[in-house]
């Protein structure tokens, strides 16, 4: 692996003698007098280095004054040492206005802890380029075993209002933190690191850092002490003489052990080092300079580095090597300790057989050869910083769906396209393949199903070892059991030749459990990073999120973040015209919320006019509660006729798309029944459908039959079972139990609804259309019993207090979102 070094970084084979000496240690008529005692030469040190970005104001709700602090400690108790600022590079000067920097950055040496320049916020999508990297170094003490334990990064947003005064605006930033976001590096990530890392803090503080992670293990013997960083230098580099002893005045017998445990953990620091740095520079196609004229051989060592412990051991001859009992005794007990069970010959042996010289000469060899190659990314980096992170996003975004995995259930179901009042399918109905349709049976209720399968998934979670590479997030990871479990289903659509006009055999999904949605030819599967991205060229990306029942235009803020996270470059409306005016007829509210979204429209392109027009339109919905019979209301405008063709996704959050027929939840129902007495709200007549004494005659059914659904490319129905407001087969447009066995003219109406949404969801007007049902089950236990969670508004409301699950579905299908 080693040999391969140069090849393996785009270094020319054939290249001069290296401008650095790499090798261990000098003669020892050059070593000088000065001692080092035996655990400091032997210690080593994590460098983690954080490189910020950008600052990019999502949803702050106070102007003023902003910095963020970083401070980086180990887990647990046991360990107090933190880590201690090294080096700081200021890369270029904040973009800013003079006025909007105040000072410079600064590390506090009571808590190590380091703070970029305070930075003022004006208003909401602004950025601020901070560009600054900052190492801090870990040091692993002489009776700690390294990579044993996790270490912790916290990220502090600090505020202070906008004063005159200087000094007392310092004094508010010490003495207020408004936010806390923390990650956690396992330790199996502590021998080396490279990632993208954003800090979003929380939903009163909806903020996006940019920044990367950069994790090293390094030789840390060749330092005489701990060097701390003036907070008045803009760089500082640690330069330290280098004293050495001779071996036996340093190593006595009890020091090999450690001592072959450092260099096997150096040897893989580097391996990582120097596969990361390939990646990088392939993926960027830049070659790293300073390593052009190095000589990364490991000369007469390098038969230690290419061992490995599939070579054959069963022809290495251990009576011919020298050993000392003590080193034989110390192999043998290094072997027993092994945890897989698995017997290492290779790098154990050779290293056991090596003296007291060649040991040290291999830890100082490796050690400056691993200090020379993480200078030179970290100068690489300097040059390189804008690709190099925006590599690092892409290989991050498409991480998500398989880290995520954890907390969400992805099945396929076959659901019939058309249902009978006896919930079966009418066997004359024949589906998409010309096959007989089989009957369907509902067999169980499909609420506490979801329910039951969400509870096992929960448990299997609180008792999972959570063991991986990648850094993790504890707003997630903190707590595992307690994150939202989503349950995913993709249908496979089996379309009837002969159903409503436009059903065809083309209407067919059929997708893998977890494979991802098909893109159009071209299309990249990841969503592209970009800093301070401009709008999308010609492209115009409008979303529209609309509020509930007696709700605020910014209800939904917390999924548009995550949606513009996604697609920095759509333009979000966030609808106010029926705020206040939910009570009255769905028809009215329908009306002015297409007025608003058209005059939304008209304005965007006339903005875009200017930049040489608009080729094309993608208009996406969101919309909470009755907030969704609002959208359909609107659609079915005629003024929105000429947008029909642009519509691009809808994701419905517990919206009741067939009303309340067949709520199980009577406490709900009386509060429905003394709206419609006391309030007299329009709204609730149409959803109980009470507006009309002929069914047929009545809002939710004729708006069934309107085509509000058909021209969607994607259609992403969330629930939950746990959601009392909103009947779950309502929310998930399906059959339910209660209708299955109703025979009256009510089951009947339900049925021709139901029916006449699958058939918009089944129609032929899209070349692919993805339909999913998403069930979200929060854990509600920390809430207590109380009336929220008996009535079941506590799970109808966390939808808009949380955001997890949409960051879940939409970092999982980011393919639907752009």
């Amino acid at each position: 692996m080693f040999r391969r070094a140069r090849r393996l970084i785009g270094l020319n084979p054939k290249s001069p003698p290296p401008k650095r000496l790499l090798n261990a240690r000098p003669p020892t008529s050059q070593r000088g007098t000065t001692r080092f005692t035996p655990p400091d030469m032997l210690e080593t040190v994590h460098e983690i280095a954080i490189y910020i970005h950008r600052f990019h104001n999502l949803d702050l709700f106070q102007q003023g004054w902003y910095q963020i602090k970083i401070s980086v400690r180990w887990e647990g108790n046991n360990r107090q040492s933190r880590g201690t600022p090294a080096r700081v590079v200021q890369y270029e000067a904040p973009d800013a206005a003079p006025d909007d920097i105040f000072g410079v950055w600064r590390i506090d040496d009571a808590d190590h802890s380091f703070s970029t320049q305070p930075f003022r916020i004006k208003y909401a999508r602004q950025d601020v380029l901070l560009s600054v990297m900052v190492s801090f170094n870990l040091t692993i003490g002489k009776d700690e075993s390294p990579s044993m334990s996790a270490v912790m990064l916290k990220f502090e947003l600090m505020y202070a209002p906008i004063l005159e005064n200087s000094s007392e605006m310092q004094a508010s930033f010490d003495a207020v933190s408004a936010a806390v976001h923390e990650f956690r590096i396992p330790p199996k990530a502590l021998l080396g690191l490279h990632s993208y890392c954003p800090v979003h803090f929380d939903a009163f503080h909806a903020v996006l850092v940019d920044l990367s992670v950069h994790v090293v293990f390094l030789k840390a013997g060749a330092y005489t002490h701990a060097q701390k960083v003036s907070s008045t230098s803009q760089m500082v580099e640690n330069h330290a003489d280098e004293h050495y002893e001779e071996p036996d005045q340093i190593l006595g017998q009890g020091w090999i052990s450690k001592a072959i445990e450092l260099v096997k953990l150096l040897l893989a620091s580097r391996e990582l080092l120097l596969e990361e740095l390939q990646k990088i520079s392939k993926a960027i196609d830049q070659t790293i300079e300073d390593l052009n004229n190095a000589d990364l051989d490991l000369g007469r060592f390098e038969s230690i580095s290419s061992s490995t412990p599939d070579s054959s051991t069963s022809s290495l001859d251990i009576s011919g090597m020298k050993m000392g009992v003590g080193q034989l005794v110390g192999m043998l007990h290094n072997i027993l300790e092994k945890k897989n069970g698995v017997i290492e010959f290779g790098n154990d042996v050779m290293l056991y057989t090596l003296s007291k010289e060649e040991l040290l000469d291999v830890y100082f060899t490796v050690g400056n050869q691993l200090s020379f190659i993480w200078n030179a990314f970290l100068r690489f980096h300097r040059i390189n910083k804008i690709r190099i992170i925006e590599h690092l996003f892409d290989a991050w975004a498409s991480d998500r769906k398989a880290e995520w995995s954890i907390w969400m259930v992805h099945s396929k179901i076959e659901v019939p396209h058309r249902y009978l009042r006896s919930g079966e399918d009418d066997s004359s109905h024949h589906n998409g393949l010309g096959k007989v349709g089989t009957p369907w049976k509902y067999c169980e209720d499909s609420t506490q199903n979801a329910m039951a399968r969400a509870e096992l998934h929960r448990k299997s979670i609180g008792q999972m070892k959570i063991n991986s590479q990648s850094i993790q997030d504890m707003q997630i990871f903190g707590d595992p059991s307690h994150v939202p479990v989503v349950l995913v289903e993709q249908h496979i659509m089996n379309v009837p030749l002969h159903g409503s006009g436009n059903n065809s055999p083309s209407c067919f999904l059929n997708q893998n459990d977890t494979a991802a949605i098909p893109s159009e030819t071209g299309e990249k599967k990841a969503p592209k990073f970009g800093f301070g991205a401009k709008k999308n060229g010609r492209i115009l990306k409008v979303v529209v999120f609309v509020h509930g029942f007696q709700g605020h235009h910014l209800d939904l803020r917390l999924v548009r973040n995550q949606w513009l996270l996604i697609d920095p470059g759509a333009e979000c409306l966030m609808s106010e015209t029926n705020e206040q005016k939910t009570s009255g007829d769905f028809r009215e509210m329908g009306s002015r919320l297409a007025e608003e979204v058209i005059a939304f429209i008209r304005r965007k392109m006339d903005k875009l006019s200017k930049y040489g027009g608009c080729k094309d339109i993608k208009l996406s919905f969101v919309g909470h509660s009755i907030g969704n019979i609002i959208i359909r209301t609107a659609l079915a405008e005629n003024m929105m006729a000429p947008f029909l063709k642009n519509l691009h996704t809808y994701m419905s959050i517990s919206g009741p798309h067939l009303g309340y027929w067949y709520s199980s939840n009577s406490l709900f129902n009386s509060g429905l029944w003394l709206l419609k007495k006391l309030k007299g709200a329009q709204c609730i007549h149409q959803l109980t459908f009470s507006d009309e004494p002929d069914l047929q005659n009545t809002f939710f059914y004729k708006l069934c039959k309107q085509k509000t659904l058909e021209n969607f490319k994607n259609i992403i129905l969330l629930s939950s079972p746990q959601d009392g407001y909103v009947p779950h087969h309502s929310a998930r447009i399906e059959q339910c139990q209660a209708s299955s066995w109703d025979h009256s003219k009510k089951a009947q109406v339900f049925m021709e609804m139901l029916n006449n949404c699958l058939d918009q969801i089944c129609a032929t007007s899209s070349e692919r259309r993805v339909f999913m049902r998403c069930d979200v089950n929060f854990d509600l236990s920390t809430q207590g019993r109380n009336l929220n969670t008996i009535i079941g508004r506590a799970a109808h409301i966390e939808f808009l207090e949380t955001d997890i699950f949409a960051k879940f579905i939409m970092w999982s299908y980011p393919e639907l979102f752009l």
